[in-house]
Parts: structure tokens; sequence; C-alpha cells
């Protein structure tokens, strides 16, 4: 085949050799619009795990790669006077020229043909060829004449940073957070070879704004970073080489993802690759991975279907098919490290402590958990557990092991959880005249000697108009509340769990089939009237609802007293008040559902309105030694719905009004709803609302193992993990949970005891089987 590499970047002098390594028949030509053996950049950064397939497909490129590596396990922060460091985790470092010199001669070695110093207008350029690889970078001029094919989504992110170079040698990665009058700003900092480091410096555009950083010409941009990061540099000067670069050079990251990777255009077939199909933020230093990964993938699939011209459609669908998948997983990571360096100041910088913020930088991407820290350095994160500990409240001796983070005891005002698992309410729909039966108390009970810290039954429903289907519970008689008295005496007595009710109203999504009967369906027969902010039906098809009155929330509001008045006799430990997926308070707080023009609707204080009202009541009767939470919907998922921001609203109000914590779900709010879902995907909205509103939280949604929930304890992230649909499928989830990370002293029930050892014995047992070769 003919093929031309547009770019002659990592992704495309990579893609080249392979190929020409592969099958030296193919003619391959490399066209860069620089000098032969010229590039800008410093260091770019791999880790360990991308050398192996480096080392498999071409392994002369591999070893002279890793022979010019400066290798470092250790990562270093500074911040607010501290120098912590943790190792173990495996970078390497090679100047961005380095590389591409060694690329360049190893295509030179095998006869791929470099053109140097030509730019690339258009890939009809090249008519002979038979593919055509477009790695020209983020701003590919060849994927920007085919808009509408390749369908790029481009988004400038909102920090400005400046990349930058010292003769200074770190021996760790490391991470130096400077505050300003301004705001903060940070420096990434890594030796890449012999002589020199890079230094990126970042912040908000607000602290740049502010600085005046735009006015200033490289030299001014400079000063201003030597002065800030002088303690780091102790002495050493900085150095730019993007002297091609107008202005100041500081620049924002821009997100590329695109719809398409490959096109024909008539008489070639085009792919994208590298910055050209995709960009990774530099917080995660895997913009060359990617690069790399890719070039194997195509020489992959061309080894799969044949090196051959009629091959190449074949080869480019599956091609694009396997790398979307390990590309989004990587941007994913790279999304989350990003925002996380985007907020740092407003959202931890200023409210953690270093031990804290330490963790919270190692685990910003969510791809180094709990466990794997200790894998990496058990040293160092046995001591942040005692750290963690000893804030709350256990004794912790500098050798001992003491509980790791979810396993901590949290206090709010009068109350202690033994620990800061919760079991979530979860609808079971088995409720006869509302009440608690035999089936809530063997289902709750359960739970409790399971080991979780806080039980909640399901969504309580405080009138019979405001249940969501005939089998909810309710608590509106005594004799309710009596259910109630017992499931509670049940718990204290046989466990350590606290026992926690959640009221509610239905509102606009009530009057339904049991959930297996067809969940959302209005019944048949047996209806009751619905009231919710707006008429709004939640199915086209679904009964439409009341605008309610001021009358209506009067009674509403009642209902909801008497409901906790009559909780609080029977012993019920926390009161949290559901305004959240779309039922009757929700449907007030989102736009979406409250199309209200007076009092009650528009801006965040009026749609807030009767939910606070209701919270304010129920606070007045609730006793001020017991806590009470709110959930909300922390994101509707669809167009012109409440999203994070908005919740952060809601959450301030609520904590105004007396709530202590903010449970954060989102979503059911409204039937057209897309939501992204993923490991943890809801945890996010705790930590905006607990970090940057300054109210504890309780993170749900998508947390199955203890690793996720320490992480994100550990984090602070959430003080609270609510667990569902595990504790569906495993009532003692937290004892096995416990046991599988190896703690041995957690106690079970006593009728339980000796089934312990014999549980963890099989564990250990699987572990060492797991470790065998078969």
């Amino acid at each position: 085949m003919r093929i031309v590499c547009i770019g002659g970047g990592p992704a495309g002098l990579y893609a080249a050799l392979l190929m020409k390594k592969l099958h030296p028949q193919h003619s391959i030509t490399v066209v860069e619009r620089n000098r032969p053996y010229d590039t800008f950049g410093w260091g770019v950064v791999f880790s360990d795990a991308t050398m192996v397939a480096m080392r498999q497909w071409d392994p002369e490129t591999a070893a002279e790669v890793e022979d010019a590596f400066n290798h470092w396990d250790d990562i270093e922060v500074w911040f607010k006077g501290t120098r912590q460091r943790t190792t173990g985790h495996g970078f390497v470092g090679i100047g961005r020229k380095k590389l591409l010199n060694i690329l360049q001669r190893r295509c030179e070695a095998l006869r791929v043909e470099l053109v140097f110093e030509r730019e690339v207008e258009s890939d009809l350029e090249f008519p002979d060829a038979d593919l055509i690889i477009a790695s020209d970078g983020l701003n590919s001029k060849i994927r920007n004449r085919y808009p509408e094919v390749f369908r790029p989504d481009l988004l400038v992110r909102p920090n400005r940073y400046i990349w930058l170079g010292t003769r200074k040698l770190y021996d760790a990665f490391t991470f130096d957070f400077r505050k300003t009058e301004h705001g903060w700003f940070q420096a990434h900092i890594y030796k890449f070879d012999a002589e020199t480091s890079t230094f990126i410096v970042e912040t908000t555009e607000e602290a740049y704004a502010a600085h005046g950083l735009g006015a200033l010409d490289q030299p001014g941009s400079i000063a201003f970073c030597e002065k800030l990061f002088a303690e780091v540099l102790d002495g050493a000067p900085l150095m730019t080489n993007a002297r091609h670069l107008r202005g100041s050079a500081w620049l924002n990251f821009t997100r590329l993802i695109c719809e398409r990777w490959s096109h024909h255009n008539g008489r070639s077939h085009v792919v994208l690759m590298g910055d050209a199909a995709h960009t990774a933020h530099f917080a995660i230093g895997s913009g060359t991975k990617l690069a790399f990964d890719d070039a194997i993938e195509l020489a992959r699939q061309f080894e799969a279907h044949g090196h051959d011209a009629a091959a190449i459609p074949a080869v480019l669908a599956a091609y694009e098919e396997v790398r979307r998948v390990d590309v989004a997983r990587i941007q994913n990571a790279a999304r989350n490290a990003m925002e996380w360096f985007e907020v740092v100041g407003r959202r931890y910088a200023d409210s953690l402590e270093p031990e804290q913020f330490m963790y919270s930088m190692l685990t910003r991407s969510q791809r180094i958990s709990h466990e794997n820290l200790r894998l990496r350095d058990r040293t160092w994160l046995e001591g942040y557990e005692r750290w963690f500990a000893r804030r709350a409240g256990v004794p912790a001796g500098s050798n001992a092991r003491v509980p790791p983070p979810m396993l901590t005891p949290f206090r709010v005002r009068g109350l202690t959880l033994p620990n800061r698992i919760v079991v979530s309410p979860m609808a079971m729909y088995s409720a006869e005249d509302g009440e608690i039966g035999d089936f809530h108390l063997v289902h709750l009970g359960a739970r409790a000697m399971g080991g979780a810290g806080l039980v909640f039954a399901e969504m309580t429903c405080v009138s019979p108009d405001a249940r969501i289907t005939p089998g909810c519970l309710g608590l509106w008689n005594d004799a309710q509340a009596a259910g109630w008295r017992r499931l509670v005496d049940f718990v204290h007595h046989n466990t350590d769990a606290k026992v926690g009710i959640q009221l509610g109203h239905a509102g606009r999504k009530g009057a339904t089939r049991l959930a297996w009967e067809g969940i959302d369906e209005p019944l048949a027969e047996g209806a009751w009237p619905l009231i919710s902010a707006s008429p709004l039906p939640y199915l086209p098809h679904s009964v439409a609802p009341r605008a309610m009155t001021e009358a209506d929330m009067a009674r509403v509001t009642a209902d909801f007293v008497a409901a906790a008045e009559r909780a609080a006799a029977a012993g019920v430990d926390w009161l949290e008040l559901h305004a959240a997926h779309g039922y009757l308070l929700s449907s007030f707080l989102s736009p979406l559902t409250n199309r209200r023009s007076d009092a009650y609707g528009g801006s965040h204080q009026n749609r807030a309105r009767f939910p606070l009202a209701v919270f304010r009541a129920l606070r007045a009767v609730w006793p001020a030694e017991r806590p009470m939470s709110v959930r909300l919907s922390c994101h509707d998922w669809a167009e012109g719905g409440n999203t994070p921001e908005d919740a952060a609203v809601f959450a301030a109000l609520f904590k105004e009004a007396g709530a202590d914590l903010i449970d954060c779900s989102s979503g059911q709010v409204w039937k057209e709803e897309r939501p992204v879902y993923g490991r943890l995907f809801q945890t996010p909205f705790s930590d905006k609302i607990r970090n940057e509103v300054g109210i504890p939280t309780i993170a749900v949604g998508a947390i199955s193992e203890a690793d996720h929930a320490n992480s994100i304890i550990a984090a602070g992230r959430a003080d609270l993990c609510a667990i569902a649909r595990p504790h569906l499928a495993d009532p003692h989830w937290t004892l096995h949970e416990a046991a599988k990370i190896g703690l041995r002293d957690v106690p079970w029930p006593k009728q339980y005891r000796s089934a312990k050892g014999q549980y963890e014995a099989n564990l250990e047992r699987a572990a060492v089987a797991a470790a065998s070769p078969t």
C-alpha cells in the first residue's frame, strides 16, 4: 500500500515504523511541518504499563526509549507549608524532542520516507495514497476539512496553563500549590532528562485575569512564576521554548472527541490518530500513550485483516471500535483529574487539611483507589488511615492497624453511627395498609445485623394519597407507628446500627402499579387524585396532577409534621426529607416540573419555598439531638433541568434552614432524561456540595465495594456512603467487604460468630488459588 502520515508526532512516526516493519513492501511517507530533529515542548510522561505493548511490537524502539527514560516512583506535594511524599507510582519521563528523534531515526532505519518543512493543507495533495493517517495534532487541518464527517466536539476548558522548563532536577513527580491574593496556582514538575525538568503552571481564568497575566509577554510570565514558586525552584530560573507562540504563552486546554475517525475522500481512505482524534488532559500524562496505542491498534488490525488496500475499510472500522472504548476510559479519567485541578482552589485547597488534600489529589482521576494505594505504598496509606481514624475519634497508635475510613464512627448532633455505611432507602412495595410487616422486619433487620451503621426503610409516605403504589409504607396512623416501634426496638436490641426514616410524598408519580407489575404505570383501578407543583403528568398516559394551592400545601405540611412526630415517638434515630426523584417536593425544585408563575415558581428561592417550609416545620418538631438530612436530585440529566450548580444552591438553602447532611442522588425527575451512568457516577455531586457548600454529604450510586466507599470517604468526597443494590444481593455486605480487605477484628453478631472464621478462611484459600499458576 501507499501510506502517508500527515504529522510527524508520536502517532504518525510510530504508525509509520510499525507498518513498515510488519510489511516492508509498503511505501510510507511521514510529512512534518517542522525542521528535521526539531520540536517544541519539554517532557512527556509514561506509566510503566505503557511500555509493555511497545516491547511487544517493536523491541528496538522500546529499548532505545527505555534507555533514555528518567524513572521515578515518588510523588511529592508541597501544600500549606508541608511537604508530603508517597512512593510506588511508577512513572517514566522523556524529553519530547528526544522521543521524536528516536522515532525519526527508527523510521529512517526502516526506510520510511521523512519529509520535513512541508505544510500540508489538504489530504488531496496525495492522490496516490491508499491510506492517509491524519496525525497532525489538535488543530488538524485534515480533520477540519471534513467537519460534517468527523463531527468533532471541541470544548475549551476554563483553566489557563503555561508549559515551561527548568534546569533544576527533581527526584519525584512534584506538585506545588501556592495561594495568591487572587486565587490558587499549581505547578506540575517532573524531570525528563539528565539536565531538565518540565514545569507546568496552571491556574483559573479568574486568577489569570486578576493578575494581568494576559498582558504580559513570555519573560514577564516567567518572572511571575519564578517569584511565585521561588521556594520549590530554589533559585533556578524557568525557561520557555515556545517562542513561536505570541503573547504570554498561557493556553487553555481543549478537550476533543470525534464522532467518527475515518473517511474516504474519493481517492484515499483517511483515518484520524492521536490528538487529531482525541485529547487527554496533561494531568494524567496519557496523550503520548494514546498516540502509541492508536498506532499499535491500527497495525494489529492490518495484521488481522491483511496488508492490502482491499482490507482498509474493515481495518478502519475495527480500529475505531476498539480504540473508542479505551480512549473513552482514559478521557474519563483525564476529565476527572482535569476537573479536580480546575476547582482545586474553591473546593479543596482552602478547606482540606494537608493530609486529606494529598489523598484527594492522589485519587483525583478515580483510577487509583484506596486498596491500590495500599499496594503502591502501604506505609503511607496506613499512616493516613491512622490520621483519619484519630479525627473520627478512634484511638490510633503509631503501628496498630486501625479501621479503614468506611468503618470509622461518624457523629452528627447527638447521634454517633458505628460506621459510615448506609442501607439506602429502597422501595419494596410490600406493605399492607402502609404498615411494616414481617417482611420489613426480616429485610431491614437482616441488613442491620449485616454490619451497616445506618439502615433506612424505603420512602415512607405521609398520607394515603402520598403513596407511589398501594404497597408503599406509610406513617399516618398509630398502627403504622407501632410497626415502626417494633422495627426500631429489634434493631437497637440486636445490633449497633441506627434506624432512619425517609419521609416523602409521591406527588405526580403516585397512584402507580407495583414495580413488578409495570413500573410507573398508572393503576387500572383504585387510583387517588394527584397533586404536584404544576399539572404535568409523568408519563404521557399518566393521570395529570392538580397544581397545588396554598391550602394543599398547609395540609401536606401538617401530614409531614404528624408523621415526623410519630417517628420520633417510635424511637427512630434519623429523619430524611425526600426532595428528589420527581416526587412532590422535587417537582417544586426542578424547572422542568415547576411551571408556576406565583411565589412558588421561577427563581431558586421561589422554587425552594415550599420544600423549605416543610423542612423547617419538621425541624421544629424533630428532636434537636437527632439529625435530619435532605435527599436531592443533583442533576436532572435533561436539557432545561437542574444541574449540579443548581443543586448546590438548594443545598445551601437547606443548610441555612438547619439540615445536617445532603443525600446526593440524581435523575428520575423527567422521563426523557439521559443520565450518564458509570462507576461512582453520582459521587461528583456529593463532592461538590460537601466541599463547596460546606455541609456533610451522603454519596450514592454504583458504589459496590469497600474499596469504593473507602476511597470516597478518605478523600472527603462524602461523609457516608449509601449502598442500595449490593445490599439487596447481600444483607451482610459490610461484614463481608471488611473480610475481603483483610479485617479480622470486625465483630459479627454473636449468633453468627461460628461462621466468621470459616468465611475468612475460604477467602484466604480463594486468594491463594487465584495467585497459583493453573
